[in-house]
């Protein structure tokens, strides 16, 4: 079973070009199926049942995992046995039908615009990780990037004449984003600075000794950015989050939305509508008069 599941995770990663925070999410969840399966001494996959493996998620469940957790690893486990299944090694699948335990459906942090523009709006000094960090925060909540999409790219995806970003998502998609004015200027004031540090490749973001920025030091420089300018914690996908939540609110236009996000399933950017009704709700309580009356009436 292990050898089994080892050679999934290579077709994972060879064939469909996974991330690697995506593959080692699903390598875990699947060897605590394997544990899982060893304690009930099971002897293959195909020993597995839906009434086993809906014991072994109420388990999880029980010990504290979210729904969003059992979901993913349900997820696993319906990929694992897909591949089974077309190798010939099994023939069914014990999480056909099964769904993780419903949990609080969480909505995503978000500045409103007013902060945003706080946070972005500021002097910036003209200096080496002023000029660099103004271009990266410009550039999330500009164009809507993951924090991987940032991290890996490269000059020759910017069109700074044409406005244009030419990204690698997740399962290697490839989508054309607008940048918008503010965010070609902090670039355009960044990149003759980056010349001077004598990058070691093509990457836009890197340090001053020229090497490209990894995934943790962005995230530092964000969270760092918030508690300067906002005095909050920040991390680059509330930035994500915010340019999807203000688009939404603006423009109404949900497909558009799911194609600058990169999402495969709309249903993924229709937690957006919730936040865009929270909005809807707090300019209605503020400013219809029979809301505002009855609000009065209580005090």
């Amino acid at each position: 079973m292990q050898a089994q599941l080892e050679a999934y995770c290579a077709y994972l990663r060879s064939e469909r070009q996974v991330s690697p925070h995506t593959l080692q999410a699903y390598r875990s969840d699947l060897h605590k199926v394997l544990e899982f399966c060893e304690k009930e001494q099971l002897a293959s996959w195909s020993a597995l049942d839906i009434q086993q493996l809906r014991r072994l998620v109420a388990r999880q469940h029980q010990h504290g995992q979210s729904s969003r957790s059992l979901a993913r690893l349900l997820s696993a486990v319906r990929g694992l046995y897909r591949y089974l299944n077309r190798e010939g090694l099994c023939s069914h699948d014990p999480a056909n039908g099964l769904s993780p335990p419903k949990g609080e459906r969480r909505l995503p942090k978000t500045l409103d615009t007013d902060r945003t523009l706080q946070l972005l709006d500021g002097g910036v000094e003209d200096e080496f990780l002023a000029r660099r960090d103004q271009a990266m925060l410009e550039l999330f909540y500009s164009s809507g990037l993951r924090l991987s999409e940032l991290t890996s790219l490269n000059l020759d995806q910017l069109d700074l004449a044409d406005g244009l970003v030419q990204v690698h998502g997740k399962g290697s998609k490839t989508r054309i984003l607008p940048v918008g004015r503010k965010a070609r200027e902090a670039l355009q004031a960044w990149l003759p600075m980056r010349a001077l540090s004598g990058p070691a490749d093509g990457a836009v973001f890197v340090s001053q000794q020229g090497r490209r920025l990894g995934p943790r030091a962005i995230q530092l420089r964000v969270k760092s950015a918030g508690a300067r300018e906002l005095g909050q914690n920040l991390h680059p996908h509330m930035l994500r989050h915010s340019f999807a939540s203000h688009l939404l609110e603006s423009s109404q236009d949900l497909r558009a939305v799911q194609e600058m996000l990169g999402h495969a399933d709309i249903a993924t950017t229709q937690i957006y509508t919730h936040l865009d009704f929270q909005h809807l709700a707090t300019v209605y309580d503020s400013a219809h008069p029979r809301a505002k009356r009855s609000k009065d009436s209580e005090s």
